[in-house]
């Protein structure tokens, strides 16, 4: 857990997504604050977190609180987003490698998810150049 953690906080400290493809598992299951059903798989959660990456690091966001074991992490976050004050929750269990096998975002208030969910979903719906 220490050496998955320091890569996670040095990533987000940097804003570099170059490892995320080696943090997680081929059949890591991802569950979006707001899409109903679980994201089974490793392009689909690369895919989610790299448009979150973009969304919620800006020069606000922080980790507030940090809660963990052998196999599973709970980081709360705040960052503050077109005025509105985002708080949030990542829940992460690692497998046997190492690597990612199920990571949960939560998010608040209500207004947060709001902005959050819109400006994902515009992140995500920009075509590749």
């Amino acid at each position: 857990m220490e050496e998955f953690l320091k890569e996670w906080h040095r990533m987000v400290k940097e804003r570099d997504l170059a490892a995320l493809p080696g943090l997680l598992s081929e059949d890591v299951v991802f569950h979006s604050p707001v899409v109903h059903t679980p994201q089974a798989g490793k392009r689909i959660t690369a895919m989610y977190l790299t448009a979150a990456f973009h969304v919620l690091l800006n020069d606000t966001f922080e980790y507030v609180r940090e809660i963990s074991s052998d196999h599973e992490v709970m980081l709360e976050f705040k960052v503050e987003i077109d005025g509105i004050e985002v708080n949030g929750v990542d829940i992460i269990s690692l497998g046997g490698d190492g690597t990612i096998k199920e990571m949960k975002v939560m998010v608040r208030p209500l207004k947060a998810m709001d902005v959050v969910r819109a400006k994902m979903a515009a992140m995500l719906e920009r075509k590749p150049e």
